[in-house]
């Protein structure tokens, strides 16, 4: 079956920005990172044989359910059939370009059976442009939420601590509707280990015009209240309320998950690069596509903070 990403469009036709085309510079050597830490990580105890792992990709190829990872799967094994998965799928996915913060709610925490956050990676293949349009049946269990992503400024940002650091290494917060894809035959019983060994559902997302980090101090500072104080709001093409949610739902603060990440990635030997993007987490449910529905995401209380659109038919 062809890939998806070759029956994607926009609701336009031009190339993609540069402020996107500019990040494909060093990402096959970030590719090649991701292939090492597999074979790092390929004699973790119940980390995903070959032939797993190969079922798993050829499912997530074919948008079909794949089979359950074990529930009782380690973190170290989850990591490592992570690697593995990441090093199968780089060729539909496209080059790294950042990651997704995961489980980053802790409403959504609870319909995955954990209390901690998890990650996976994303490729240039996955980010689409607003007004985008995408089949409603997109993978195998789709589903969509709000999002938000930001962009890298420098590699300060792996030290950080506090919101206000992460906001000053940071260039570009960019509104997007995550398009997850839970895959498996049965996500019920999907528990943190197990969403961690399918890249945590990483599939397509739609990324609004970006809004540039103001340099001032104060300004940040302003910025920083504003995204934990926001109202996220999803809404259909008629205007009705699909879902909301509030900035402080994301960890208190939706740049926290930057340090939860960059935390994360530290342990496993990685680091965020300056140009890549993070993926803060969900401010609403995961909810399930139809086709003939339009979604837009609109973030109330951080001026200039545009809206996304996604239209699945």
């Amino acid at each position: 079956m062809p890939s998806i990403h070759g029956r994607l469009t926009s609701g336009s036709s031009t190339p993609a920005t540069a402020w996107r085309l500019g990040l494909a510079a060093g990402c096959a050597a970030l590719l090649a990172g991701c292939a090492g830490q597999a074979i790092q990580q390929a004699e973790a105890p119940g980390c995903l044989d070959a032939v797993a792992v190969a079922a798993l990709t050829s499912a997530y190829e074919a948008r079909i359910p794949a089979d359950n990872p074990p529930v009782n799967l380690s973190p170290a094994a989850a990591a490592c059939s992570r690697a593995k998965f990441q090093a199968e799928t780089a060729r539909l996915t496209g080059p790294l370009v950042g990651y997704k913060a995961g489980l980053t709610n802790p409403a959504v925490q609870k319909r995955f059976h954990t209390d901690q956050p998890v990650w996976g990676s994303l490729g240039k293949a996955m980010l689409l442009t607003s007004p985008a349009q995408v089949p409603a049946q997109f993978g195998a269990r789709p589903v969509f939420e709000a999002d938000l992503l930001v962009r890298v400024k420098d590699a300060r940002i792996n030290q950080a601590s506090t919101p206000e650091q992460v906001l000053a290494s940071v260039d570009q917060i960019v509104p997007f509707i995550e398009l997850p894809d839970l895959m498996v035959q049965k996500p019920t019983d999907l528990n943190g280990n197990a969403l961690t060994a399918i890249n945590v559902g990483a599939r397509l997302g739609v990324t609004g015009a970006p809004l540039a980090v103001p340099a001032e101090p104060q300004a940040q500072a302003t910025l920083v209240r504003q995204l934990a104080d926001m109202r996220v709001h999803l809404r259909d093409q008629h205007g009705k309320s699909l879902a909301e949610g509030k900035g402080a739902d994301v960890l208190g603060n939706p740049l926290q998950a930057v340090v939860w990440l960059a935390g994360a990635l530290k342990a496993e030997g990685r680091s965020l690069q300056p140009g890549q993007y993070v993926s803060l987490g969900s401010f609403s449910p995961l909810l399930p596509p139809k086709a003939g529905l339009q979604v837009n995401v609109h973030y109330e209380g951080v001026p200039g903070l545009a809206a996304a659109q996604v239209s699945f038919r």
